[in-house]
């Protein structure tokens, strides 16, 4: 990923340090999402649930607002597929930098726009369109980088829920337990196996550390998903766009 290369190595290096950081940085996320306003932001399930309890209400204002916020999840996904999965299939370039870039700018202005102001108070009741808007654009954020991971990964790694990563895990360990009946069609299971662990650790540990830094700094928690963004943005645009013309 970093050398933004058609190159879709499952377990290389770099991808999984990549991968492990982004599940840390999820974990990060949802549970800034939640604490700020009272919602998971990858938890496209909860959004629906949320939008059938608002139905029942008098004031549908919530049920609109529950119902639009996961379209924008939606959209991110979009986005990567068109920046990312539709490239690979067309053999041509991946802009993994570009991905990330959109990532790191929308992050900044949760990060900047939280501690301005612009979204509340830090821990209020999800009552304005300003916590909306808030929840719009970390579910943009959570859909662009599930998008690109589950893409890179050839849908092996998925980063921002723990659901279908627990249930491949599941199946994996069932696969490896009889890998004598199976014989050469499972693959690399074992190594997919220890991914799948690694991605539900790395969210756990996120979650917790985020959870800890949101409860003392508030919006300020949200410096360290933009950090890792911004970090893994600046490497992705210099292996892509300088690296490369440097080795040709």
């Amino acid at each position: 990923m970093l050398y933004g290369n058609e190159s879709i190595s499952q377990y290389n290096k770099s991808n999984v340090a990549i991968w492990m950081a982004m599940a840390f940085q999820a974990g990060v996320l949802n549970v800034g999402g939640f604490m700020a306003c009272h919602r998971f932001v990858s938890h496209v399930t909860g959004f629906a649930t949320y939008f059938a309890l608002e139905v029942s209400q008098p004031d549908l204002t919530h049920a609109y607002g529950m119902l639009a916020v996961p379209f924008f999840f939606l959209f991110g996904s979009m986005l990567s597929g068109y920046l990312v999965d539709l490239r690979l299939k067309l053999h041509k370039l991946p802009k993994y930098y570009i991905t990330f870039g959109i990532m790191f700018v929308l992050l900044l202005v949760v990060t900047i726009g939280g501690e301005k102001g612009f979204f509340g108070t830090f821990g209020e009741p999800l009552t304005y369109s300003k916590d909306y808007l808030l929840l719009m654009l970390l579910c943009l954020v959570c859909g662009i980088q599930n998008a690109t991971i589950t893409s890179v990964s050839r849908s092996v790694v998925r980063t921002t829920h723990l659901t279908g990563i627990t249930t491949d895990l599941g199946i994996g360990i069932i696969r490896v337990l009889n890998k004598d009946k199976i014989g050469s069609e499972i693959g690399d299971e074992q190594k997919a196996n220890w991914m799948r662990t690694g991605i539900i650790l790395f969210f756990v540990f996120g979650s917790v550390i985020g959870g800890l830094l949101f409860k003392s700094c508030g919006y300020d928690g949200f410096w360290i998903p933009t950090i890792t963004t911004g970090t893994l943005f600046l490497l992705m645009l210099y292996y892509r766009l300088i690296k490369s013309h440097s080795t040709t």
